[in-house]
């Protein structure tokens, strides 16, 4: 046989392949992105040129900033865009109505619209906060330039819903039919190999190999993810209808992830006390059962979980879960034969009831997963959303700030009277806006002006040197598509963004030709002043008017993490779990974006959610056993063991609450008042952690006391001495 020429070897060459399909799979996807947005930019302004709509630009902005690698995320950008272009539309033709004839009521109450909306976006984040990024600064763009001709603003409205739709029509049909990346695809991506990074880390630690700083890193992934997947699954309802059969279970899922991951930060936080406190025994008594475990999530450890190894999955721990409480009894009775003390006996008892917890959770978890295989399942009825948890002094900082740029920038253009005053006044508006829902809007600011100045600069070359010349829409989109295409990849790269986003959709702004071009280089020049000034502004005031980014908002993040507990303590039964895990880790989320670059912070805002979690489950599993004892005078209301437990959920909100020294101590004692009574107390089942009641309840309180004197705990600050050991008066 002929050998093939070298170049043709390589072609079909195993390493020339896999190079190509690891570009494909980075940046071949920004590139297919950039693409998209050419095409569907020039597409929309042809249209908005043949239709001869007023502002052709408008509609070209449009796919600026709806257009995303996802075709989910357009649908929903595009969808949340138009609801608040509508609201923002009728809102300025009522206040033009109102306010026609008086320029300083109209610019008070428009400022006091923009803020709202600002807050709105800070406290609904992902798309849901764009509609009112939208309904506030589409007031601005449409009221400041009518106020002129307030007779023409109800027809400036129309025209901007009709520009602003074609931008959306052409948009999801350029982002639906050409090589689609869709949203649902990456979610069950996601959702696939999620569980094996977190099987690799659970075998670790139950095999205690996994090191602190690992274990605090792949929790914040686990957070990370668990807060983007409720954003992918908001996206995907807009895409497919497969997913969209299958919302319930995907929310069950995320859930149910939460869930499993806390079980096992709780017993791993046990197991790690134990270690380093040298009840060597008792972990040696616990170490069988977790190595039964580890063996189980082996097979499943660092690959993909399909539907098909979801239903293994379910098999397995079936069997493992039927068999453990027949194992910690011959287990038991083999350590009771050491003579064990109290505290040790009850750390083998508290670290099982642990594992069987995470066992049943992490069972839950995989028949949801392996439901996901029909269309249809009794697993979709899930009535317990997440549950995002916003700081509303953020919010409100956020709206504050949004209302003083419009009165600040507005009175200085009454008062001066200079033409492009209502330009810097509306674009302020919307960079106001358009940085609301971001950590650092200070940045965001201050990028979009730089990128806005770049635009000036290529503008003002393009519009008095390049168009005059040219001659024809062909030619017109050459001179358009470099510029374009490095807003667009600087867009892609999350670090440059804002300067991509200020290019964009500013060079569209000022230098993009409308149906009839006027060629005024002052008037060109005195508009991107205007709108470098007005984003300066932005930007100083994200600096200094109550910065989101700053140690104020992290102390009150702080706060309302502790307050965490004092939610699970009150709240409502029903759904309390996982609307309890999922504040938290949206506020730890949020907390932990805002604290970038301060690492110090960030692991302190991680411990106290490590405390607050395990407290918080204990609390909620506390009160489920309680809600569900069966009648027997043992279990009444009125006995000294429930009694003592109201005591310590009293002391408990007063501890994180305000967390002090003697706080601190009285939990303690209310927490040990609460153990003793529990064993004081006689019960008529026998005493197994799968039959009674109160042994289940006395793990619970003793997991409490160890997570309240954990050495890397930030209540260990307000410890007298450091523990010796994990003991207490029995």
């Amino acid at each position: 046989m002929t050998p093939l020429p070298a170049p043709l070897r390589w072609l079909y060459s195993l390493e020339w392949r896999r190079g190509f399909f690891d570009w494909a799979r980075s940046d071949g996807v920004t590139w297919v992105y950039i693409f998209k947005v050419l095409f569907a930019a020039f597409l929309t302004l042809w249209l908005a040129m043949r239709l001869e709509l007023p502002q052709p630009r408008t509609a070209m902005i449009t796919v600026f900033i709806v257009m995303q690698p996802q075709s989910g995320q357009v649908f929903a950008k595009s969808f949340y865009r138009f609801l608040g272009t509508l609201t923002g539309s009728a809102v300025m033709v009522a206040l033009i109505a109102l306010f026609a004839q008086n320029t300083e009521l109209f610019l008070g109450s428009l400022a006091i619209w923009v803020g709202i909306c600002s807050a709105g976006a800070a406290r609904y984040r992902n798309f849901r906060a764009y509609g009112f990024v939208l309904a506030g600064y589409t007031a601005a763009m449409v009221g400041l330039p009518a106020l002129a001709h307030p007779d023409g603003a109800f027809m400036a409205a129309v025209w901007r819903v009709l520009e602003i739709s074609l931008g959306i029509l052409c948009s999801t049909l350029v982002s639906a039919a050409i090589l689609p990346q869709t949203a649902s695809a990456a979610m069950r991506n996601a959702l696939y190999q999620r569980f094996g990074v977190f099987a690799r880390f659970a075998t670790d630690g139950l095999r205690g190999r996994s090191k602190r700083e690992a274990f605090e890193a792949s929790n914040v992934r686990f957070i990370a993810e668990a807060v983007g997947l409720e954003g992918l699954r908001s996206v995907t309802v807009f895409e497919d209808p497969h997913m969209r059969r299958r919302n319930g279970r995907l929310n069950r899922l995320n859930s149910e992830f939460m869930g499993i991951t806390t079980r096992f930060n709780a017993l791993h936080q046990l197991l790690e006390r134990l270690r380093s406190s040298g009840a060597e025994p008792a972990v040696a008594a616990i170490k069988p059962g977790l190595q039964d475990l580890a063996e189980v999530l082996d097979g499943f450890s660092g690959r993909a979980l399909t539907d098909a190894d979801a239903a293994r999955l379910v098999v397995e721990l079936s069997a493992y879960k039927e068999g453990l409480p027949a194992r910690v009894r011959r287990l038991r009775a083999t350590f009771q034969e050491s003579n064990p003390s109290d505290a040790e006996l009850l750390d083998f008892h508290t670290a099982y009831e642990l594992l069987y917890r995470f066992v049943d959770d992490l069972h839950s978890y995989a028949q949801t997963h392996a439901s996901l295989a029909d269309h249809s399942h009794a697993r979709e009825q899930w009535d317990e959303p997440f549950t995002p948890q916003t700081n509303w002094m953020a919010s409100a900082a956020s709206g504050i700030r949004a209302a003083f740029i419009l009165v600040v920038l507005g009175s200085y253009w009454v008062a001066t009277a200079w033409p492009s005053g209502a330009t810097m006044t509306l674009i302020a508006a919307a960079t106001v806006g358009l940085s609301a829902a971001t950590p650092n809007p200070k940045r965001m600011a201050f990028q979009m002006a730089c990128g806005t100045f770049l635009g000036a600069l290529i503008g003002f070359v393009e519009m008095f040197f390049i168009f005059p010349w040219i001659d024809g829409f062909p030619l017109l989109c050459v001179m358009l598509a470099p510029v374009i295409v490095l807003g667009s990849f600087l867009t892609s790269r999350p670090q440059y963004a804002g300067v991509g986003l200020g290019l964009l959709i500013f060079f569209s702004t000022g230098s993009v030709p409308d149906n009839l071009t006027v060629y005024n280089p002052y008037a060109f020049i005195n508009d991107y002043i205007a709108m470098v000034l007005g984003m300066l502004v932005c930007a100083a005031a994200g600096a200094i008017i109550l910065p989101p980014n700053s140690r104020w908002l992290w102390r009150r993040l702080e706060q309302d993490l502790r307050g965490q507990v004092v939610y699970a303590i009150s709240g409502k039964l029903k759904g309390l779990a996982s609307s309890f895990e999922s504040r938290t880790r949206d506020l730890l989320h949020q907390a932990y974006g805002l604290a970038a670059g301060q690492p110090q912070v960030q692991s302190n805002l991680l411990r106290w959610m490590f405390v607050v979690l395990e407290v918080g489950h204990a609390i909620i599993e506390l009160r489920k056993e309680q809600a569900v004892l069966p009648v027997h005078p043992a279990y009444a209301e009125s006995q000294p063991w429930r009694q003592a437990i109201r005591v310590m959920g009293r002391s408990l909100v007063r501890l994180f609450l305000q967390p002090s020294q003697n706080n601190l101590e009285r939990s303690l004692v209310a927490v040990d008042h609460a153990i003793s009574r529990v064993q004081a107390t006689d019960e008529p089942f026998a005493p197994h952690f799968d039959t009674s009641a109160l042994r289940r309840v006395k793990s619970y309180l003793h997991f409490i006391r160890t997570s309240l004197l954990d050495p890397q705990s930030p209540l260990s600050a307000y410890t007298k001495t450091a523990p010796q050991g994990l003991e207490h008066a029995s």
